[in-house]
């Protein structure tokens, strides 16, 4: 009977430890997206907006889980594919968790991405996703200082039918994740799949500065 009476008194004690422990946890433990060291700071750079106004990246995402990914509207593959897999695995999070999302998608084809256009296409995922324009050798200017390649005009073959583009455009596939402390912690490369999205994303929420 003492060793019964004993273990229920330890119970309480047993279990507050492990909460404590629990709360102290690393977020970044279990990420699935490719960890980056040393993190690097958020970039401080402006871009226009789809209502036409400047977006500054570094203050207008402040203290939030920012996806930054560079492409266009006429991908046929890779971008589509991301976008859809993140807003699949946001509309999974809490509100609270939502609202400390950003996704910023920065056009790689201003000419033929109009912001209208822009809007109209991010809208099927979610209205909530910013859309950014500028001409491509800032845009290119901005993913060199992230070391990421530039965007390049790839000719289509127009011997597959006449309403194939004239031309793709060649670019980085990868999404890539600032934390609310701003800095880049996290790449998502193609490939990556919507319950890595999901597992990934509350953690990221979670992250403070040290």
């Amino acid at each position: 009977m003492q060793h019964r009476i004993a273990w229920l008194i330890a119970t309480p004690l047993v279990v507050a430890v492990l909460g404590c422990s629990d709360a102290h946890a690393d977020p970044m433990q279990g990420i699935r997206g490719v960890t980056l060291q040393p993190v690097r700071p958020k970039p401080d750079f402006t871009l226009e907006d789809t209502h036409g106004h400047p977006f500054h990246f570094a203050a207008d995402t402040r203290g939030t889980v920012t996806l930054l990914y560079f492409g266009y509207t006429n991908c046929p593959d890779v971008c589509p594919v991301h976008l859809t897999k993140i807003a699949h695995a946001m509309r999974g999070m809490s509100a609270a968790d939502q609202a400390r999302v950003r996704v910023v998608f920065v056009t790689t084809d201003p000419a033929r991405d109009t912001a209208q256009r822009l809007r109209s296409w991010l809208d099927n995922f979610d209205p909530r996703f910013i859309g950014l324009r500028g001409p491509v050798e800032e845009v290119n200017r901005i993913q060199a200082s992230l070391g990421m390649p530039p965007a390049v005009v790839e000719p289509m073959d127009q011997m597959k039918g006449p309403h194939v583009p004239t031309y793709g455009v060649g670019h980085a596939a990868q999404v890539l994740a600032f934390t609310p402390d701003d800095s880049l912690r996290v790449e998502y490369p193609s490939g990556i799949t919507e319950p890595d999205w999901a597992n990934d994303l509350p953690r990221l929420v979670k992250v403070t500065r040290p």
